[in-house]
């Protein structure tokens, strides 16, 4: 494995050759093929280890899918649907052949307040159709009745401690305000309890849930090999970022930010400000950051510790390396089209969720 121009060209060539129902052999022993197909407005994948993948259609539908059968599991929470709500994120546990928990983000109906990100968890057996012991484990604070920015991705720390991002619901001043959740990457233990080393535990006015704030849209995160937490983000006009989340820190959003607004005028104060954290990296223009994953280099050694994240506006992923970090190559072929998810499976391919062809495709050797 040297040279990603090399295996851009041969996914373009897998990609054809997997059409014409051909294997597929090449210098760099790499298969792109299709594992999931026929989905509608998919948000997000979950290898299995036993095979096949869990996916949340936002629409509020999940999905099990396996050797090309996709069907219906039910019992999952009710969601909002609406704007860019609905069912979002689905993370397996870590003891997930052990336990079969599972874990869902999604936009949930608020009385008299549109809707806001929950988190929840649930069993799923092998071979089920329905989720069982559906807990709520968290809602943020009600007060936004917009319909997007909802975040939303959930991860588990090495800890067990869950991390789950919430984008400021398009009310940008409350991603600076710690009384409420818009904007903020929240950390609670599987129970929904608050961690007690939450950096604002016991402050009067704070919502203690909150692990950092000063977000925009986060729609990425993962963990780094060393365990810690990495989120990319949806920046306005330019300005995406990817960002590693340290405990209590602000993030500057709407503050400080590399983009405009959309109408061209300046945000806040400028690109910095003291007490506001920089991003590792920021793209301008917007690529529209999707899902992040941080490699472990299982089947592809030279990919280890690298970061790829899903662009839904250019149609390509992003692979990240280098400290400072930078883009190093971007992964673009017909499949890659609105990606929206990316992440490993157990076997250490790669798959990621094409929002444009309704389908998750697995890259493997």
């Amino acid at each position: 494995m040297r040279l990603i121009p090399n295996f851009r060209n041969f996914l373009c060539i897998a990609a054809i050759a997997t059409c014409a129902g051909v294997p597929v052999i090449a210098q760099a022993q790499m298969t792109l093929e299709p594992v999931v197909t026929g989905l509608d407005t998919p948000w997000a994948v979950a290898p299995l280890p036993e095979g096949g993948a869990l996916v949340t259609l936002r629409e509020g539908t999940l999905i099990h899918s396996l050797d090309g059968t996709n069907r219906e599991i039910t019992g999952v929470p009710r969601v909002a649907d609406s704007g860019q709500g609905g069912l979002l994120d689905i993370t397996l546990a870590r003891d997930f052949e052990r336990t079969r928990t599972l874990f869902l983000t999604y936009a949930t109906p608020q009385a008299g307040r549109g809707s806001g990100t929950a988190l929840a968890s649930a069993i799923y057996r092998k071979g089920g159709t329905r989720l069982e012991d559906v807990k709520e484990l968290f809602e943020m604070k009600a007060g936004s009745s917009g319909g997007r920015h909802f975040g939303s991705r959930v991860v588990e720390g090495t800890d067990g401690t869950l991390f789950m991002t919430i984008g400021d619901r398009g009310d940008r001043p409350a991603a600076q305000d710690l009384r409420r959740h818009n904007g903020s990457v929240i950390r609670v233990n599987r129970d929904g309890s608050v961690p007690k080393d939450n950096p604002f535990v016991g402050r009067d006015a704070v919502l203690p849930e909150i692990w950092s704030y000063g977000h925009r849209n986060p729609q990425g995160a993962g963990l780094d090999l060393q365990g810690n937490l990495w989120v990319s983000e949806h920046g306005a006009r330019g300005g995406d970022e990817v960002n590693r989340v340290k405990r209590g820190a602000n993030y500057g959003w709407p503050v400080i930010s590399y983009g405009v607004h959309y109408s061209g005028g300046k945000i806040g104060e400028g690109t910095a400000k003291e007490g506001m954290e920089q991003p590792a990296l920021y793209w301008d223009p917007s690529i529209a950051p999707s899902g992040l994953l941080v490699y472990s280099g299982k089947m592809f050694p030279d990919w280890r510790g690298q970061i790829f994240v899903g662009s839904l506006k250019f149609d390509y992923i992003s692979r990240l390396a280098g400290n400072p970090l930078r883009e190093v190559e971007q992964i673009k072929t017909p499949q890659t089209s609105r990606v929206r998810d990316i992440v490993e499976a157990p076997d250490g391919s790669i798959w990621f969720l094409s929002v444009g062809d309704g389908a998750v495709y697995r890259i493997a050797q």
